[in-house]
C-alpha cells in the first residue's frame, strides 16, 4: 500500500477510486457531555463492510463515554489533539469506559471494525500507541501518520484482525497525494479540516465532516489546490470486507439474531467475557 506525492503523478492508477457517495456527519450529543459527529452507523450510511461505525467526538473531562459493553468487533480510538493515543480491542465480551484523563478538549475518531464469525469470541486485547510512537512521513507538502497499515514507506505496528488501513494525511496548499489501496478492499475518506478534491481533478471540493465512500479501484488521488490557503487534513480508511451477515443490537454485533440473544443473556448473567460486569466502575 504505497503512496506518492508531487505533480509528476498525473494518472497514478489503472483504476482510480472515485467518490461514490458523500455523507455529512451531523453533530449529536452522546455519553456524558460528549458531542459526536457520526459518519458511519446512521440512516444514510448504515455500514460499509467491514466498518460498522465512525464517530468524530469532542469531549472534555470529566465527561466521556461511561461503562458500555462490546462484543463482536474491534474498536480503534484515535485522539487527534494534545494527547494522541490509539486503543484497539477485539473483544469476545468486554465492558469498558472512555473517560478522558486530561481536562482539555479531547477531539478524536472512533472506528468500529467488524470481526469475522470465527473471531467474534476471541479474548479481549488492548494496544496503545502514544503520539511519539505513531510512524510518520513527509514528502513534497504531504504528511502522514500511519495508525494502521502502510503509507509512504512507513508501517504501523498496530495489528487488526480484520486487515485495515487507517491513515491520517495532511496536504499543504498545492500538494497532491496518490495512495494505493488493495483492489478488493472497501474504503472511505473522512475530512477533518480544510477542503480538498478527491478522486478526480475535476471533482467539486469537499469540506470538513464529510464521509466520502469510494468506488473500487487500485488507489486514490487527492489534491489541495493552489487556490487554498489552508492545509487539508483527512483520514483514509480501508479494510478487507468480510461478506458475512450482520446482526446488531447496539454494541453487540454478531452474525445471527440467536447469537445476539445469547450475547444479551451472557451480559445479563455476567458470563462468557462479562464476568466482571457487576464489579465494574468508571475511574
Amino acid at each position: 500500500m504505497s503512496a506518492s506525492s508531487g505533480s509528476e503523478f498525473g494518472s497514478a492508477f489503472t483504476t482510480p477510486r472515485l467518490v461514490l457517495k458523500k455523507v455529512l456527519a451531523k453533530s449529536q450529543r452522546e455519553g456524558d457531555g460528549a458531542i459526536v459527529r457520526r459518519g458511519i452507523g446512521r440512516s444514510e450510511l448504515k455500514n460499509l463492510d467491514p466498518f460498522l461505525m465512525l464517530d468524530h467526538f469532542s469531549v472534555s473531562a470529566p465527561g466521556g463515554f461511561p461503562d458500555h459493553p462490546h462484543r463482536g468487533f474491534e474498536t480503534v480510538t484515535y485522539v487527534l489533539e494534545v494527547y494522541i493515543t490509539l486503543i484497539s480491542l477485539p473483544p469476545s465480551g468486554i465492558i469498558h469506559s472512555e473517560m478522558p484523563a486530561q481536562p482539555t478538549n479531547n477531539n478524536g475518531l472512533q472506528l468500529w471494525i467488524n470481526l469475522s464469525a470465527n473471531n467474534k469470541m476471541i479474548e479481549p486485547k488492548y494496544q496503545e500507541l502514544l503520539s511519539e510512537n505513531i510512524p510518520s512521513a513527509e514528502h513534497e507538502g504531504v504528511e502522514v501518520r500511519v495508525i494502521a497499515g502502510e503509507a509512504m514507506g512507513v508501517h504501523s505496528p498496530v495489528y487488526t484482525r480484520t486487515p485495515t488501513m487507517f491513515l491520517d494525511f495532511t496536504l499543504h496548499p498545492g500538494a497532491q497525494l496518490h495512495q494505493s489501496i488493495p483492489e478488493s478492499w472497501n474504503s472511505f475518506v473522512y475530512v477533518i479540516e480544510g477542503e480538498g478534491v478527491f478522486g478526480s481533478p475535476t471533482s467539486s471540493p469537499t469540506g470538513p465532516y464529510h464521509v466520502l465512500v469510494l468506488t473500487q479501484g487500485d488507489g486514490l488521488s487527492v489534491w489541495n489546490n493552489n487556490s487554498s490557503s489552508k492545509p487539508l487534513r483527512f483520514v483514509l480508511i480501508g479494510g478487507q470486507p468480510l461478506n458475512e451477515p450482520v446482526a446488531q443490537y447496539g454494541p453487540f454485533v454478531m452474525n445471527t439474531q440467536s447469537e445476539i440473544e445469547k450475547t444479551i443473556e451472557d451480559y445479563q448473567y455476567c458470563r462468557n467475557g462479562f464476568e466482571m460486569r457487576r464489579y465494574w466502575t468508571s475511574i
